[in-house]
């Protein structure tokens, strides 16, 4: 299997079968040679540089009803919130004072917020920061609100496009929701010109090596500028409760692949994998990834943005989460850089 490593490394593409057999001959010792490979093609584009995105967290609300999701349409559980504009730029003062130069607006697909509330909020905070980057993460919007939070400022746009295949991503969402039209917008926010992130859950209930190969052939088409995989993580409200959890052995095994695959996009260490092993984020990292996203939020909204059981850092302020990232990194010897950290990923052609 190494081979297969080292033509990906050379060629960065795969054929569907190689793909597969990849993923099924996954080993410890093909991993760690895999890290290896990872780590030195991340340095060779980025350094050591480990780029912050400050995470918002602005309204738990979302229209969807998603089977994996903590926050989906139909859990009466969850108690609601939505962070009004003037709180979103608290967030944002505190991130900058931190270092923080690019911020993320995620939330749930809230019909509350109208085009109009977007526009307004992105553009006063561009106003405020015209340093920094503004990252939207509010799923499936019509081609003109695109266009239109693109106007008004947003640079990058995160939408995982969470499983490629059509009757996979089925089993996972509730009619209308469809692969077909998830993939349409993620081409449509490369066309109108955001850096745009898309992704996929590892050990999603139903995925075969065979969904993940196709994830893969995907992704190598949308030449996205950031990819975020992270473990599927039951939440106890949702019909997958029972459900067993992704691994983070396979997990940190496709984001070094995707290191090799897509050599400049920037990869995430992602909080799901903190949530499932303590020093996950920094092994995501060790295969590869470059991209970490502590949390601005307010504490107070913190545990009610639950997409799924035993997140971490609900409870800290953002100066703890900015502090304890940085000697975390430092310790496997990176390093946190105050920069926009724009992915080095061409525009489409």
């Amino acid at each position: 299997m190494k081979e297969l490593i080292q033509k990906l490394e050379t060629t960065q593409t795969l054929s569907f079968d190689e793909w597969i057999a990849l993923i099924n001959g996954r080993t410890e010792a093909l991993s760690e040679f895999l890290f290896e490979r990872a780590r030195f093609v991340s340095t060779q584009h980025y350094g050591h540089d480990i780029f912050v995105r400050g995470l918002i967290e602005f309204t738990n609300y979302c229209r969807n009803d998603c089977y994996y999701c903590g926050i989906r349409r139909s859990n009466a559980n969850v108690r609601r919130y939505r962070l009004t504009k003037e709180e979103i730029l608290s967030c944002c003062r505190t991130g900058y004072e931190l270092g923080f130069r690019t911020f993320v607006l995620q939330g749930g697909e809230d019909a509350w917020y109208t085009d109009e509330k977007m526009a307004d909020i992105i553009s006063s905070i561009k106003a405020i920061y015209p340093d920094c980057a503004i990252t939207l993460s509010i799923g499936e919007k019509s081609v003109v609100s695109y266009e239109l939070f693109y106007k008004y400022g947003a640079d990058r746009y995160l939408l995982r496009h969470e499983t490629c295949n059509a009757l996979h991503y089925a089993s996972l969402h509730p009619a209308p929701l469809s692969a077909a039209n998830r993939q349409q917008c993620l081409r449509e926010l490369r066309r109108i010109g955001y850096q745009v992130g898309s992704g996929f859950m590892v050990g999603s209930p139903g995925q075969t090596a065979a969904h993940l190969a196709e994830d893969m052939l995907f992704l190598k088409e949308l030449n996205p500028h950031m990819v975020g995989i992270g473990p599927f993580i039951p939440h106890h409200d949702t019909p997958f409760a029972q459900e067993l959890p992704g691994t983070l052995e396979l997990t940190l095994f496709m984001l070094g692949l995707l290191r090799l695959m897509l050599p400049t996009t920037l990869l995430p260490s992602t909080t799901a994998l903190g949530t499932i092993a303590p020093d996950g984020r920094e092994l995501g990292i060790l295969a590869g990834a470059n991209v970490v996203m502590p949390n601005l939020s307010p504490v107070a909204n913190r545990k009610d943005y639950s997409l799924y059981d035993n997140k971490i850092c609900t409870g800290d302020e953002a100066a703890e989460c900015r502090k304890c990232l940085e000697k975390r990194m430092e310790r496997i010897g990176y390093r946190i850089v105050t920069a926009r950290g724009d992915s080095l990923v061409g525009s489409p052609k």
